[in-house]
């Protein structure tokens, strides 16, 4: 499937629309809802791009996923390189107290790095990895227990502190995308996604989200 706009990506890119046209593409970098609280560098608009062979596996399970009556939630997908530098150099700045609240109240942004929640190259750089929810037919979020981007052990897949609700919901989510063709999710996230077959393995792009 072909979008007149494709041809302004990379050879082997794709917007995900094309693929999965009912997905919602929140893309909360290309604006302030993110734990900078601000639009990042990198992001020109708020769509959703993939390499083509991970559009082609969500769109897998984007089918099996209607099945049950929900659609996926997309947060972000390729990231160019700049906007990981950015995150890079955000470390170093004052807190923001509200951003703080929201996404990491309980670590000092300076260990984040240590961490693991960010690091100087990210796997979203080679276009390949996403991060996602579902949601119901009436685009309704399904209860995963935290934010997307809490950096927390409730964060975790596989965290005690959620509902049994909550973690059946994570459970599904991930199920519907490791029968696509993705790894488990990261461990740290329970909606960070990347395809098991990736294409640039290798490449950490730095192309603009436009």
């Amino acid at each position: 499937m072909t979008n007149r706009m494709t041809a302004s990506l990379p050879d082997g890119f794709v917007y995900l629309r094309d693929h999965v046209p009912d997905l919602i593409e929140s893309m909360d970098y290309a604006g302030p809802d993110n734990f900078l609280g601000r639009k990042v560098t990198g992001y020109q608009r708020g769509v959703a791009v993939l390499t083509r062979a991970a559009a082609q596996a969500l769109t897998v399970a984007s089918r099996q996923a209607a099945r049950s009556g929900l659609r996926f939630k997309v947060f972000d997908a390729y990231r160019p390189q700049r906007a990981v530098d950015e995150f890079l150099r955000w470390i170093n700045e004052p807190d923001d107290a509200d951003c703080k609240a929201l996404f990491y109240p309980h670590i000092d942004k300076s260990q984040l790095f240590t961490a693991g929640y960010l690091a100087a190259r990210s796997a979203h750089s080679r276009g390949s990895t996403l991060d996602l929810s579902l949601v119901d037919a009436s685009g309704n979020a399904l209860d995963m227990g935290t934010r997307f981007d809490f950096f927390g052990p409730e964060s975790w897949p596989q965290s005690d502190a959620v509902s049994t609700a909550q973690r059946a919901n994570r459970d599904l989510l991930a199920a519907l995308m490791t029968a696509a063709g993705f790894h488990e999710p990261h461990p740290q996230e329970w909606w960070h996604f990347t395809l098991r077959d990736e294409p640039y393995i290798d490449t950490w792009f730095d192309f603009p989200v436009d």
